[in-house]
């Protein structure tokens, strides 16, 4: 972006009263963004006590017998894609097509998007940390519980919307398929630029229901302001691979709005204040609580004796 592009877009947020929000990252004593410290000065729910990302600690997660499989529609299918450079990030539009249902989320939810978060180069940059650590990258896929009709209308359901959050982890070999996301990167440099996709699958960059049955789940936020605390968080405990050349190339293909280089595009770790991360059993009873477990045994028993004394 040029100075003067870059002044008058300045000039016509500061006088139309929009707040500049940036990353950690882009924050300097020459500019005048709101960095994730003071996002709750202008976005008061960013300062609320349910936000995202967070530090899972997974001896702490826990064990939740009902939290099931879930269901992917449309994961197969070729579909043609728009990826648009928002300035704070790359977003990729799905169709209504793509749907989300199971996982003991109340309902039936409807894909929007999907974009990922990175760090710099030889850098982690997932927004969730596993034990303190962060991963590589992380990639969100945002749904919209229906019967709304966009992310505004879903932002007044505590869990108005379903994103699904898959960590990379750095690997000695390439993803077979991120290559088709990084090409599309490489269109979208400047902000407000956008391209198309075509015959795309997200089978093609993330595995099938199947394969995810193991499972985080918290109640949370939007990452991004306006933090909207609408969020029922799914953070897949199976890591997906990402060399350090495919890692290198994604962040080094946009800037952000102020046209520095798009890196570091995640949100610090936020307080759990008090809230219960759940992890998925995988079906298995020899993996539930004590409490579970004799609840359950005392109902067989119970239906039993019913059975004999008919």
């Amino acid at each position: 972006m040029g100075l003067s592009l870059y002044l008058f877009h300045l000039l016509y947020l500061q006088t139309t009263g929009t707040a500049l929000w940036c990353y950690e990252g882009q924050f300097s004593c020459e500019e005048t963004c709101r960095d994730p410290s003071r996002w709750a000065g202008e976005f008061p729910s960013c300062g609320g006590l349910r936000q995202s990302p967070i530090n899972i600690v997974t001896s702490k997660a826990h064990v939740n017998s009902a939290l099931p499989p879930f269901t992917f529609l449309g994961h197969n299918e070729p579909i043609n894609i728009t990826v648009d450079n928002s300035g704070h990030s790359a977003q990729f539009s799905l169709p209504q097509s793509v749907r989300l249902s199971g996982g003991a989320l109340p309902g039936h939810y409807r894909a929007a998007n999907f974009h990922f978060h990175w760090g710099h180069e030889g850098s982690p940059g997932s927004e969730h940390t596993l034990n303190g650590e962060r991963l590589a990258m992380e990639m969100h896929i945002v749904h919209i519980k229906e019967p709304y009709g966009s992310l505004a209308e879903a932002e007044h359901d505590m869990a108005g919307i379903a994103l699904l959050a898959f960590l990379f982890e750095e690997s000695a070999d390439d993803h077979p398929h991120l290559n088709t996301v990084i090409e599309a990167l490489g269109r979208v440099q400047g902000n407000g630029s956008s391209a198309e996709v075509v015959n795309f699958r997200l089978s093609d960059i993330v595995p099938s229901a199947t394969e995810l049955h193991s499972y985080y789940r918290y109640v949370g936020s939007m990452t991004t302001p306006g933090c909207e605390q609408a969020v029922a968080w799914t953070v897949f405990q199976k890591s997906l691979p990402i060399s350090s050349r495919q890692l290198s190339a994604i962040v080094s293909k946009c800037r952000f709005w102020t046209g520095q280089p798009m890196i570091d595009n995640f949100r610090p770790t936020q307080p759990l204040d008090g809230r219960v991360v759940y992890k998925s059993n995988l079906g298995n009873l020899l993996l539930c609580f004590p409490p579970v477990c004799y609840v359950l045994l005392l109902a067989i028993l119970c239906a039993f004796n019913l059975l004999l004394e008919s």
